[in-house]
């Protein structure tokens, strides 16, 4: 019975069309979750939703954790203590947490409601494990994280190096080191915000060929995910 109840609440293999009706269901759910988050007021309906949502999470939680030993192959507790700290049941339990009347009362104390509130979005991880295209965008990163651990060290070395000098040669335009690397941030993605810019001619010089040399940052990781996908995708027709 456990077992068969592990293998509705996975991913469906495609060949199971109640795990896969279960996988269909539980997306729809976590998207309707969300739609109450876009509004600042609240309604009747938008409580019953989050309830309603919050019990299905629930269950679904509390079903996960009583297989958990089909999940990692081991029998005996161990399992069950290993589960509530692996990413996917810290998810879960985030997502369902903020719309737990008793949290929701002491955390109305704290003053942090809307924090809290904003920790629903948790919720659109959940659909992760529900969706064939999501797990194959999770392997494409796993398989490129050498190469993109490189390349986002790259950035973050470029985006501090940059910081340091047009800190250095406008000191009066950046009054705190973290403002100039607010700017080296947005010259790297060329989103250009224009709130912080330089005013002297060296610093213009900065900007552009920071500018210019981070279009080829940005660049590389978007090659490195996109070679991985197809490659993956070759791998899943073949």
């Amino acid at each position: 019975m456990r077992k068969r109840i592990y293998e509705i609440i996975e991913l469906s293999n495609g060949s199971d069309r109640l795990s896969g009706l279960y996988d269909g269901f539980m997306l729809v759910l976590i998207v309707l979750s969300l739609v109450p988050l876009a509004f600042k007021s609240e309604n009747r309906l938008f409580y019953a939703i989050d309830k309603i949502c919050v019990c299905i999470f629930s269950i679904d939680y509390l079903l996960r954790f009583a297989t958990a030993d089909y999940k990692f192959s081991k029998k005996g507790l161990v399992s069950f203590i290993r589960y509530p700290f692996s990413f996917m049941a810290i998810v879960d339990l985030l997502s369902i947490l903020p719309s737990v009347t008793v949290f929701n009362s002491v955390w109305k104390m704290f003053r942090v409601l809307r924090m809290i509130r904003a920790l629903r979005v948790f919720r659109i991880f959940k659909a992760f494990r529900y969706s064939k295209s999501v797990q194959i965008v999770v392997a494409v990163f796993k398989r490129s994280k050498e190469p993109l651990i490189a390349v986002c060290t790259l950035a973050v070395a470029y985006i501090l190096i940059s910081a340091l000098v047009i800190f250095n040669v406008e000191p009066e335009t950046f009054e705190t080191f973290f403002d100039a690397v607010y700017w080296a941030t947005v010259s790297l993605t060329t989103v250009g915000y224009g709130d912080i810019y330089p005013i002297t001619t060296t610093g213009k010089i900065i900007t552009m060929l920071s500018s210019v040399f981070g279009i080829a940052i940005v660049a590389l990781p978007a090659g490195v995910i996109t070679a991985g996908y197809m490659d993956a995708i070759s791998s899943e027709k073949m």
